[in-house]
């Protein structure tokens, strides 16, 4: 055992099984460690797995060997007395299915184990106590869900310092099957939710190419039922991405819209947070500009929110109870733009009708389209970013909508002197509708940070029209 070393976290050749070695002080007396210490560990790449039960396995004799066992669950595994060989293969269904890792473990040593990969041991020195701390509380549903591998399987070869045919084996453990009959541990998989809005459909699109993304529209879980989202075999995932919202900013001031907006907007995203909690999901939430008052010209992460009506109100609860995940990501958005009716499909039809329409010029922002938002999305799962909230939208100068009106009229062909200028209580002042935030412009600094980098939004605007254009369904979708 070493002595004094510093703290590391070192990874395996098998993906997410990482080795960590403990600094152990020893005197004439003994000696100590820290065998979990959250934040520093978390702090050096270690997940934060939010352990909630710690098992003692208590060997008496060396050469005592148990496993190999996958198990739904992570966990922590060190060895508080002793030393054993650590083995482990990873039963996931995937590429590295059968990849084998093993390394010696004394009291300055622990591995964490990702869900999915086999763990098993074997002891080194009588009274050896392996000790392991897991995510889940165990139960008989758990154990049903166990894939098991022989310990003697020969495509593994684990190098058993002792031999098996003089271990200490259970007879459970020696029957259990090799490798060609294993049927690999299906690994937790990213549900979408609102899978057909605007956002839902760039996520189709952005995953089109992976078969561990399910997707789930209106029909399938209904953000306004509660039972609806209490029936999703929640245990299956790892990452839930909510792309559904009610964003009827008008009739979210009417009485039914508004119990819709509440509803859908902020009960929902609370239950999502405690399914998150729960089964240590990832929950990837979409917010929006409207929880604040547009007050100020650039909106930053850390402003409080000021909303001015009921769809900013709805949607800044449910941030507040998306915060309450201990993983989770909010994306704040604005003037999103995607798939279906939105105000750039609206103005091409006009502009194809040869229609001159009156345009606000005092509400200002960027564009955020949807494919942008979905590659952020991927883009901090992937990159494994700091959970939090992130403003993401297309970069460039603010413009007001009137000036995205004119280029939308100048890119389509059509003359941009068409569309006029009006004030936004000129626009709404025969027709009630709800307050509008003046200023949506969202500060980027943070998301550009984690090496994500914001497309212009004039060629993002430039793309998109060219592609409804090649398809020949731009509609006036007023």
């Amino acid at each position: 055992m070493e002595y004094g070393q510093e703290l590391r976290v070192s990874k395996t050749d098998i993906p997410g099984l990482l080795v960590l070695h403990l600094p152990v002080h020893g005197d004439n007396r003994g000696w100590f460690k820290e065998n979990w210490q959250r934040e520093k560990m978390v702090a050096l790449g270690l997940p934060d797995f939010r352990p909630v039960q710690n098992n003692v396995s208590y060997n008496r004799h060396a050469g005592t060997t148990r496993g190999i066992h996958a198990e739904p669950w992570d966990k922590l595994v060190s060895v508080a007395n002793g030393r054993a060989l650590g083995a482990w293969v990873d039963l996931r269904a995937g590429e590295t299915f059968g990849r084998t890792y093993s390394v010696e473990l004394d009291p300055s040593t622990a591995v964490f184990v990702p869900y999915g990969v086999g763990n098993s041991f074997q002891t080194l020195e009588d009274h050896t106590a392996y000790s392991y701390l897991v995510n889940d509380h165990w139960s008989q549903e758990h154990q049903q869900q166990y894939t098991f591998l022989n310990l003697a399987d020969e495509s593994v070869a684990i190098p058993w310092p002792i031999a098996l045919s003089g271990a200490e084996l259970s007879e459970k453990d020696k029957n259990h099957p090799r490798l060609s009959e294993v049927s690999p541990m299906e690994r937790r998989r990213t549900l979408v939710i609102g899978a057909n809005g605007q956002v839902g459909t760039a996520l189709r699109s952005r995953f089109a190419g992976r078969t561990d993304v399910d997707f789930m529209a209106r029909e399938q879980v209904d953000l306004a039922d509660s039972a609806s989202l209490a029936a999703v075999g929640w245990s299956r995932y790892s990452t839930v991405i909510n792309a559904a919202a009610y964003t009827a900013v008008d009739a979210a001031e009417s009485s039914e819209g508004r119990r819709l907006a509440w509803a859908i907007n902020a009960a929902a995203p609370g239950q999502l947070a405690t399914m998150a909690a729960q089964h240590h999901l990832t929950l990837v939430h979409i917010s929006s500009d409207y929880v604040f008052d547009g007050e100020r010209p650039v909106h930053d992460e850390a402003e409080p929110f000021s909303p001015l009506g009921v769809y900013g109100q709805s949607k800044a609860a449910g941030d507040l109870a998306v915060q309450l995940a201990p993983r989770h990501y909010i994306l704040r958005t604005s003037w999103v733009v995607g798939e279906g009716a939105n105000f750039v499909r609206t103005m091409m039809g006009l502009a194809q009708r040869g229609v001159s329409p009156a345009v606000v010029n005092d509400q200002f922002g960027r564009l955020a389209f949807a494919d942008e938002i979905a590659r952020a999305i991927d883009h901090l799962l992937t990159v494994g970013a700091d959970f939090g909230t992130y403003n993401v939208s297309c970069e460039g100068d603010p413009v007001s909508w009137v000036e995205v009106a004119r280029e939308v009229y100048s890119q389509s062909g059509s003359d941009p002197a068409m569309v006029s200028a009006v004030s936004t209580e000129e626009y709404f002042r025969s027709t009630p509708a709800a307050l509008r935030p003046r200023h949506s412009t969202l500060d980027l600094g943070k998301i550009v940070a984690t090496g994500f980098f914001p497309t212009d939004m004039i060629t993002a605007l430039a793309e998109y029209i060219a592609g409804i254009s090649s398809q020949g369904d731009a509609k006036d979708t007023r």
